[in-house]
């Protein structure tokens, strides 16, 4: 059998209020993970070392800075016509923006027609996983689907948040149901639902037809909310289950690893996962990498304070031009170009690029955004009711600084 061909379409265009304040100035894509990456960067690697190169990434909200990371690290070589490049909303079909994810889809239909693919990948920009598409894509075509929906476990307090898919024997989806008070469980675990990853493979012909209207009354705006459900109830949607997909250099620890970064906790907790001796996802896993763009700093240095206090860095990331002097950090995230002075604490803390951290201050459970100066023994993290006068606390009480931000 032939390789079919295919077009991958990543969306990037939500708003990410949940993610606020970090979203305040970017999409929430383009937001720092892990230190040296974007949330947009894992997405991407999965279809790179797929090797399905070509890739339009659809933008709307606040895109500069994901316009920009795109475009200064993703480039393929156009030899042979393979591409990452940012779409923004173009108003092809009106003076107005996307309405939801099938409406981007729809208002940039020319695209798919200028590719002419068999199938079209349609997934989302801000999750944290790996997978090899590959194998989706050929169930897919051997299921004759029109539709496959990519699916995992989640336990049955968190699948209110999901669309909740109900599957036959065979892997037909017989019923789809779209953010529910009461999700209903999967068979034998009344703990756990069955819920999409936002992450759909589509025959070319049904995704333009679905998502094209029929007449004044057509309200398929969002694949979720209308495209998946219509396409259930026409015995086109099958599910994907992604605990099944094999990664090379993946251990079992990690496989099924995947984390909805929606919110400032689940990002929160998805940067802590990386953390630990042995990770439950691991950045180190060269069979199958995460690429983003390097910038050209020197390397992390740990050394002794002006006084020579000794440094001590246990359980963290340290990236690239970043300089930890007589300060303690542990189980942190240290971002490219940091500075932490002698004497300072930090614990259970992201730090983005740019942050410099003063002698003598503590900081506990934050995340600091970039090109913010925290002055000398400045506190955070300690009296959550001091820090909610003046800062963002998340529902789990972690503290969220904003970028750029002039500290007293």
């Amino acid at each position: 059998m032939a390789e079919p061909k295919v077009l991958v379409i990543v969306l990037a265009g939500g708003e990410g209020k949940r993610m606020l304040p970090l979203t305040q100035d970017r999409a929430k894509p383009a937001v720092p993970f892990g230190g040296s990456y974007r949330i947009i960067d894992f997405a991407l690697s999965n279809f790179a070392n797929a090797r399905y190169l070509k890739i339009v990434v659809l933008t709307q909200y606040k895109s500069h800075s994901l316009d920009r990371h795109i475009s200064q690290t993703w480039r393929f070589s156009t030899l042979l016509g393979n591409y990452v490049t940012p779409v923004p909303a173009q108003m092809r079909r009106g003076p107005h923006w996307f309405a939801g994810s099938a409406d981007a889809i729809y208002q940039n239909l020319n695209l798919i027609g200028d590719e002419d693919p068999d199938v079209v990948c349609v997934f989302g920009a801000d999750h944290i996983y790996r997978m090899d598409p590959r194998q989706m894509v050929e169930q897919h075509l051997q299921s004759g689907a029109g539709v496959t929906v990519a699916a995992i476990p989640v336990p049955y307090e968190d699948a209110k948040s999901f669309g909740v898919i109900e599957a036959g024997p065979t892997g037909q989806i017989i019923a789809f149901h779209e953010k529910v008070a009461d999700p209903p469980t999967m068979a034998g675990d009344n703990t756990r639902c069955l819920a999409s990853m936002g992450n759909y493979v589509f025959n070319t012909k049904t995704l333009v037809d679905i998502v094209s209207p029929t007449g004044d009354d057509d309200i398929y705006t969002d694949l979720g909310s209308h495209i998946i459900p219509a396409l259930t109830a026409a015995g086109q949607a099958h599910v994907y289950d992604f605990s099944t997909n094999i990664v090379p250099g993946q251990d079992e620890r990690e496989k099924g690893y995947w984390r909805d970064v929606g919110t400032l906790d689940s990002y929160y907790d998805a940067n802590m996962d990386l953390l630990a001796p042995v990770p439950v996802f691991n950045l180190y896993n060269n069979d199958w990498p995460v690429y983003t763009s390097h910038m050209s700093l020197p390397p992390a240095k740990i050394s002794r304070g002006a006084a020579g206090e000794p440094a001590h860095v246990d359980g963290s990331l340290l990236c690239q031009g970043s300089i930890v002097s007589g300060s303690h950090v542990e189980r942190s995230i240290v971002g490219p170009g940091v500075i932490i002075d002698h004497d300072a604490h930090v614990t259970d803390s992201i730090l983005f690029p740019g942050v410099r951290i003063g002698a003598g201050a503590r900081l506990n459970r934050c995340i600091i955004d970039k090109n913010v100066d925290v002055p000398p023994w400045f506190r955070a993290g300690f009296d959550q009711t001091a820090d909610a006068r003046d800062y963002t606390i998340s529902d789990h009480g972690i503290i969220v600084i904003e970028k750029d931000r002039t500290l007293a």
